[in-house]
């Protein structure tokens, strides 16, 4: 009964949106396609936001292949003003599933250049590029060698730059708008970096331990009083705590080491040597999920979503494997971060509206 309702529901809006001498005329999928393309090009969701700072997951995972959670990527956006940090590979795809327009996106933040943060950055510039016919290449600011990083991923790109100005012509894709334009930043002694500091908003880099992968920084993003801290890939970091004092949301990255020792014990009897070392190498460079918490509760924050998950969590149950002893140390609300997750912080209120774009 459930599925014949579903599917008198679907004619009937069919039928209205477009006749039902148009259903009969044309295949039911074809009619639905094109209600969705409307619908799709015609959204603005940046204009159903209220006014405050914004965050979405489009990546929540880490190298490990997960089909929940793709290479690490946060949507940010405060205000009208729409930011990406990290890059991972289903970057792009995923913005455009939360309802975003690539071609607003006003600059890209790296963490550092470990391959699963930038393998999507060639995919986001070129979006970015012809979604909004931008005359400026994008901004990518990172910490030094992304400059080496942005002018890889041009050179690679530039072949596809002149096949897309030649078919579709300078007006449609303005030459100077492709790719990204690398804005290398030097935190100061103290270990920070202002980036851009206006009446509403702020956004500060600051360095993490994450060695031997140096420089890697995490970041504080501030508007209208409302407060996100992106903790990158580290160790537990006293950084990390200072800049995450009293914040509505922090965003820190976990791993399960006893997850992960059950692959380094499958790799053991199966003879795989060289994963077994790579599976005991990564969880001295990652933070546990009470270890996150820790942070979370000593820095007083509002609320703790984990992302760049490792391992993988396929399996019903994983998650709170996962999480271990974390909801003891903090007594918050804690999220272990998927694809298409969604945290509201409206400006000049406290709340912390948590939902899901897809």
């Amino acid at each position: 009964m459930n599925v014949r309702k579903s599917l008198f529901a679907v004619l009937v809006a069919v039928a209205l949106a477009g006749g039902l001498a148009y259903v009969f005329r044309a295949p039911l999928s074809v009619a639905l396609v094109k209600r969705v393309a409307a619908d799709r090009l015609a959204a603005d969701a940046l204009g159903g936001l209220p006014d405050g700072l914004h965050l979405g997951l489009c990546g929540a995972g880490s190298p490990f292949p997960d089909d929940k959670r793709a290479g690490p990527c946060t949507l940010v956006v405060a205000g009208s003003r729409l930011f990406v940090f990290d890059a991972g590979n289903a970057s792009t795809r995923n913005i455009g599933r939360m309802g975003f327009d690539h071609g607003r996106i006003e600059a890209i933040f790296l963490t550092h250049f470990h391959s699963d943060h930038i393998d999507g950055l060639g995919e986001l510039m070129l979006q970015r590029w012809v979604a909004g016919a931008n005359a400026e290449p994008v901004p990518v600011l990172g910490p030094a060698g992304v400059e080496k990083v942005v002018a890889g991923i041009m050179q690679a790109y530039a072949q596809d730059q002149g096949y897309r100005v030649a078919h579709h012509g300078e007006r449609t894709v303005p030459a100077g708008g492709f790719g990204g334009a690398a804005r290398p930043f030097a935190p100061g002694p103290d270990g920070r970096a202002v980036l851009l500091k206006d009446a509403d908003l702020e956004i500060v880099a600051f360095v993490v331990d994450h060695a031997p992968v140096d420089p890697s920084v995490g970041y504080r993003i501030r508007y209208k009083g409302r407060s996100v801290v992106l903790s990158g890939d580290t160790k537990k970091s006293a950084a990390v705590q200072r800049e995450a004092k009293g914040a509505d949301l922090l965003v820190h990255e976990a791993l399960s080491a006893p997850l992960v020792g059950i692959l380094n014990e499958a790799a053991v009897r199966a003879g795989r040597a060289n994963l077994q070392k790579i599976f005991a190498d990564i969880v001295d460079y990652h933070t546990s999920p009470e270890q996150a918490a820790e942070v979370a509760r000593d820095a007083g924050v509002r609320y703790l979503l984990l992302n760049h998950i490792a391992p993988p969590l396929p399996l019903p149950g994983l998650e709170k494997a996962f999480l271990g002893g974390a909801p003891d140390v903090y007594r918050g609300p804690i999220r272990v971060g998927s694809d298409g997750d969604f945290v509201s912080l409206p400006a000049g209120t406290t709340e912390v509206k948590a939902s899901r774009r897809f």
